[in-house]
């Protein structure tokens, strides 16, 4: 099946590369349009897979169209290629760094002859910059800021992006033979937000058979290093990954060594000296013989503790809770009932008021919260009152027709510089819940923006506050804000808070989770979703909350809708 995603991904890199041959800007823009409508394409994509004609579908012309044809025949964009090879490589890299456009990449390879990152830092740092036509000493530190950026989250890569992967491997190597066991370590297992490689145990009676295997499995680039029990190999992504096989009896102690973190490993290594026992990565040793350990429970078991998930291991309490008895029971997708922070064709998403909800009942929801964008956000065709006004009746519509789902009024309202909301309270009062969220003015001092986002929890008609800190995984730090202000004004006003389970985003950052749930602020795991298969991303959202030690109890959307609306309105009597 073709992939939408990698398609609109190629066009959206071939307007940045149109942009940087210097195109005519109405040429980048159609490429640019066309790329967010395949991203939010729902049933018109299944309808070009059958044969549709693409220049039929809104914001895609005729040259685009070819492109699509050409794709779901070929799996390739022969123009993409084209403009690839016409270009300096070097430009590719220079524009991965923020704030430095596809123009001012281009001038400074032309006038400077700038080849690497590494030149540009050294030119920087030369002031070599501040010559330039359209830079200067702020752009130049801009620059510098940049770089530092890039360098720090080189090689990293979304967990959104390597878990889906991950999974798809080790369902490969489970299906063959010559493997009896198989699941993915490191900190993909334990969900942290950015990943560096990923790690895969497995297990089989004939190691060089599996190895063979391995080698041979779709995907894989290059095998950089092969010995008796590890292999590391590079995937076509860039992705590098290592697999340890290992015989069966040691299949546990190394699945659990291989998860880590170190952290957690350096205190449970202390624990188990305590009582006699050495642990290594195959085995744990005792004076009165090894430990038996089939599974991962019977290693923390054998050291008398409860078993802790992997998402918990990071040394930061968790042994000294299984020790007590006082690990919490983590949140699961079970426990998920409905959700919230979602977008339509009213606004910028990509499927209708009905494909969302018919999405969400096939997902077994009961209740999802619709949250089209607000009026200020013209970026997104945020909705007036009229438009509103049809939306609602719409959903009046749908709730009558879907006895045993709901569709809750929702909206994701701006918060304005000033801290208030971009509708009067006469028109917040009127839906469901609302979603307050930060997209605009991300410059703002620290206390600005602290002052800012408090003052919005401070309305009576805000719900929860939407993607709190503003970040983008490996693209934008967050904005300037006092975290603790945040989560205590949250604790004071009745206000939740979001974990937008966007794999770009993932914020509320599981850290402090920990410390929302210590404040006893409610939380609520939202997808973030413009098309129908993104309401898949609160997956990830779930992820965040048990790695944030969150229960059933800690989350709104394990209640049923009536309660969950008496959460959603509390601030209001």
């Amino acid at each position: 099946m073709a992939d939408k995603q990698e398609l609109a991904h190629l066009l959206a890199e071939m307007a940045a590369m149109l942009e940087l041959k210097g195109e005519n800007v109405f040429k980048i823009r159609a490429y640019q349009t066309a790329a967010r409508t395949l991203e939010r394409m729902d049933g018109e994509w299944e309808s070009l897979e059958r044969g549709g004609n693409p220049s039929e579908v809104k914001g895609i012309g005729k040259t685009l169209g070819q492109h699509i044809r050409e794709y779901l025949a070929t799996g390739t964009v022969s123009y993409y290629q084209e403009l690839k090879e016409s270009l300096p490589p070097v430009l590719f890299e220079l524009t991965r760094i923020p704030g430095l456009g596809p123009k001012k990449a281009m001038l400074l390879h032309t006038q400077l002859g700038i080849q690497s990152i590494g030149e540009l830092e050294y030119a920087c740092r030369e002031n070599r910059l501040v010559e330039l036509p359209g830079f200067g000493s702020k752009t130049q530190e801009k620059i510098l800021q940049g770089i530092e950026y890039v360098k720090q989250f080189q090689g990293q890569f979304l967990l959104g992006d390597v878990w889906p992967l991950a999974e798809q491997i080790v369902r490969y190597l489970r299906s063959r033979p010559e493997i009896d066991r198989a699941e993915v370590a490191g900190s993909v297992r334990r969900r942290k937000e950015t990943v560096k490689d990923l790690d895969i145990v497995v297990t089989g009676e004939e190691p060089e058979k599996v190895m063979d295997l391995v080698t041979a499995m779709p995907g894989v680039q290059q095998v950089s290093g092969r010995g008796p029990t590890k292999m590391s190999l590079s995937l076509a992504n860039g992705l590098n990954m290592d697999v340890r096989v290992v015989e069966p009896a040691a299949y546990a102690p190394a699945l659990h060594h291989f998860t880590g973190s170190k952290e957690h490993h350096m205190e449970l290594r202390s624990l188990a000296r305590q009582k006699g026992y050495k642990i290594n990565e195959y085995s744990v040793e005792g004076c009165q013989g090894n430990l038996l350990i089939s599974r991962e429970e019977d290693l923390y078991a054998g050291l008398g503790l409860a078993y802790i998930p992997p998402e918990l291991r990071e040394g930061l309490g968790e042994i000294r809770a299984a020790a007590q008895g006082k690990l919490p029971v983590l949140v699961t997708e079970e426990d998920i009932k409905g959700t919230f922070h979602v977008h339509t064709t009213y606004s910028d998403g990509g499927a209708s008021l009905v494909a969302m909800a018919e999405q969400a009942r096939m997902m077994g929801f009961s209740y999802l919260g619709i949250t089209d964008h607000s009026q200020t956000a013209v970026y997104a065709r945020g909705l007036k009152l009229s438009a509103l006004q049809e939306q609602w009746r719409e959903i009046n519509r749908l709730n009558e027709q879907q006895p045993g789902f709901v569709l809750l009024k929702g909206i994701e309202s701006d918060i304005l510089p000033d801290g208030s909301l971009d509708y009067p309270d006469g028109v917040l009062a009127e839906f469901d819940f609302v979603i307050a969220s930060v997209h605009s003015h991300f410059r703002q001092s620290e206390a600005e923006m602290t002052r800012r986002l408090v003052k919005a929890m401070q309305n009576p008609y805000v719900s929860m506050l939407g993607h709190p800190t503003g970040r983008i995984l490996l693209g934008r730090d967050g904005y300037a804000v006092d975290m603790s202000q945040i989560v205590q004004a949250a604790a004071n006003t009745g206000t939740c808070i979001e974990i937008n389970a966007s794999p770009y985003r993932l914020d509320l950052d599981w850290r402090w989770c920990i410390k929302a749930k210590e404040k006893g602020v409610r939380l609520a795991i939202n997808p973030d979703a413009h098309s129908r298969e993104e309401l898949a991303n609160i997956r990830y959202g779930i992820a965040v909350a048990r790695k944030g030690w969150l229960t059933a109890q800690d989350v709104i959307n394990t209640l049923p809708v009536e309660q969950v609306c008496r959460v959603l309105q509390s601030k209001r009597n």
